[in-house]
């Protein structure tokens, strides 16, 4: 039966698929696992795989968990360019703060790793960072690779070929139309507008999800 993408937006919108308790607080934070939402999203975890900057995998699961409220933007924006004959890839999404010191350790640099000492976008499941393929799942050739930390990676970088740019530049346009803004240092890391009302948080990834919601 085919579920319109209004009700999945509405669902969204009203319920969380989980909901965890803070380590340090009887509040709860709540997360969608955005995967479950859309079959034609390609889920590239690359911290769940030792192909990342460390070369170690230092996530114990590939999820991709998101806000409501940004998993909702998200849908809308992978649904626009599905209907341009592409399909959205994600590499990362909620990162709880403890990765972030490590990541913070192996590379000091805030043009590229937040400073755990103010906490990442992604510790508030209010980020993603993401790339485009065609229909078929290959993946199109962007500015640099993912986590290229160097100045291909920008967005203002003349180097790359003109169609590397043109696809960044869809990128960025259509995430932009759904409420995302985009990192000038990494082409491939979008904010969520409004993250500042998120908070922090540090719940391991593999923490269960409580149960399913109906139509998840």
């Amino acid at each position: 039966m085919k579920i319109s993408i209004s009700l999945v937006l509405f669902c969204l919108e009203a319920l969380a698929v989980g909901a965890w308790a803070r380590p340090a607080s009887s509040q709860t934070a709540k997360m969608v696992n955005f995967a479950k939402l859309d079959p034609h999203i390609i889920l590239d975890m690359r911290y769940a795989t030792k192909n990342n900057f460390t070369h170690q995998r230092v996530y114990p699961v590939a999820r991709c968990l998101l806000r409501p409220s940004v998993a909702k933007r998200l849908l809308r924006a992978a649904k626009d360019f599905e209907s341009r004959g592409l399909r959205l890839v994600i590499f990362d999404c909620y990162r709880p703060l403890s990765i972030q010191k490590k990541f913070w350790a192996l590379v000091p640099d805030e043009r590229y790793v937040a400073n755990p000492a103010k906490g990442s976008r992604h510790n508030r499941g209010a980020a993603v960072d993401v790339s485009l393929a065609d229909s078929s799942g290959k993946e199109l050739v962007m500015p640099s690779g993912f986590d290229d930390f160097s100045e291909r990676a920008h967005r203002n970088w003349k180097g790359s070929s003109p169609a590397a740019r043109r696809d960044m530049k869809l990128l960025e346009a259509v995430m932009e139309r759904h409420g995302f803004v985009g990192l000038s240092t990494e082409w491939w890391h979008f904010d969520a507008k409004g993250w500042k009302r998120f908070p922090i948080e540090d719940v391991p990834l593999t923490t269960p999800f409580a149960p399913k919601t109906k139509g998840f």
